[in-house]
């Protein structure tokens, strides 16, 4: 089970920092939003595997409130989106 934590504990870091390379170098506004999602569902990931390796439910609750979070900053960035792209054409 050792192994496994490590294993997941470094792909997961490895994702956040490629997640946190995006958003500095991301050309435009809509990558660097996007890469902030992809690091948002990274932290739930981790803290995900958290609970599960500690078999602990207590922080459960956070992981509802980063997950709501998530889907509607990605749901408010679309609609954004969308009446930009109306505005421009």
């Amino acid at each position: 089970m050792t192994i496994v934590a490590v294993m997941t504990t470094v792909l997961l870091a490895c994702a956040g920092v490629l997640a946190l390379a995006r958003i500095v170098r991301g050309p435009s506004v809509l990558d660097r939003i996007v890469a902030t999602d992809v690091l948002l569902a990274v932290i739930v990931a981790a803290v995900a595997t958290a609970v599960a390796a500690g078999r602990d439910a207590t922080t459960l609750p956070v992981l509802v409130v980063l997950s709501i979070l998530g889907f509607t900053g990605s749901v408010s960035v679309a609609r954004f989106a969308v009446r930009s792209r109306r505005d421009e054409s």
